[in-house]
C-alpha cells in the first residue's frame, strides 16, 4: 500500500474511532494493524484491504453489555465503505472486501472467514484476547460492566462453567486461553501460543498468591 495513502487512513482513524472504550479505541486499531501486518508478510494476503480493514474494524463500538452489541461489525464496515468511497485515491473494486472483513472480524459470532484477507484480521484481532494485553483489556472492560474480579467461591472454574458476564477471571477459560486453537494462519497460532503461555503462568502465580503462598 502507498504509505501516504497508509498515513491517510490512519488519521482518518484516529478522528473517527470513539474513545468511549479504551479496549476497542485507536490503540487496539493500531495494535490490530501492526499484528495484521506482522501476519501478511508470512502468509500473504493484498494490504490494500487489509490496512483499512485493521484500522477500521471498530469505527462501531457499543459496551460488551449493550443490548446491540452484535451490530458493531456490519455498522462499523458500512461506515468504513462510505469513508472509503469518499476517497479519490482508494480503489474502489476493494471496498466490498475491506466490508467483508470488518463484518467477518467478530470473535464471539464464531465466523469462518473465505477470503485470506479475513482470515488474517480476524486473527490479528484475536492477539488481543491472549497475553498481556489481554488481561488490561479483561478488566479495563470488567471496571465499566461492574463486574467481580472472580468467584470467591471457585475463581478458576474448578467444578463448575464459566460465565464471563458474571466474572472476569472466567473469560480466561471461556476465551482467552482458546485462541490458539482458533487461530487460522500458522503465524499468528505461534504468536497466540507464546501469549497464551504467559497467561498460564499468570493464573498460576495468582492462585499462589489467593493461597497465601
Amino acid at each position: 500500500m502507498d504509505t501516504e495513502l497508509k498515513n491517510q487512513l490512519i488519521k482518518i482513524a484516529k478522528e473517527k474511532i470513539p474513545d468511549i472504550d479504551v479496549s476497542h479505541d485507536f490503540e487496539h486499531a493500531l495494535r490490530v494493524l501492526s499484528n495484521a501486518e506482522r501476519i501478511a508478510k508470512e502468509e500473504g494476503g493484498d494490504f490494500d484491504i487489509i490496512v483499512p480493514a485493521a484500522l477500521f474494524h471498530d469505527l462501531i463500538v457499543y459496551p460488551k453489555n449493550h443490548p446491540d452489541k452484535h451490530k458493531s461489525q456490519e455498522e462499523s464496515a458500512e461506515s468504513a465503505g462510505t469513508i472509503l468511497n469518499s476517497l479519490g485515491n482508494f480503489p474502489k473494486a476493494k471496498i466490498e472486501k475491506v466490508k467483508t472483513c470488518i463484518i467477518e472480524c467478530s470473535f464471539s459470532k464464531g465466523i469462518i472467514p473465505q477470503l485470506l484477507e479475513s482470515k488474517i484480521l480476524q486473527d490479528a484481532d484475536k492477539l488481543e484476547a491472549t497475553g498481556a494485553i489481554s488481561i488490561m483489556r479483561t478488566y479495563s472492560s470488567t471496571g465499566q460492566m461492574k463486574r467481580p474480579f472472580y468467584n470467591s467461591e471457585d475463581p478458576f472454574c474448578e467444578n463448575r462453567e464459566p460465565n464471563a458476564s458474571h466474572f472476569a477471571l472466567d473469560l480466561f477459560y471461556e476465551r482467552l486461553l482458546k485462541v490458539t486453537d482458533r487461530m487460522h494462519t500458522k503465524t499468528a497460532r505461534k504468536i497466540a501460543k507464546r501469549r497464551t503461555d504467559f497467561l498460564k503462568e499468570f493464573l498460576n502465580e495468582f492462585k499462589l498468591e489467593l493461597e497465601g503462598k
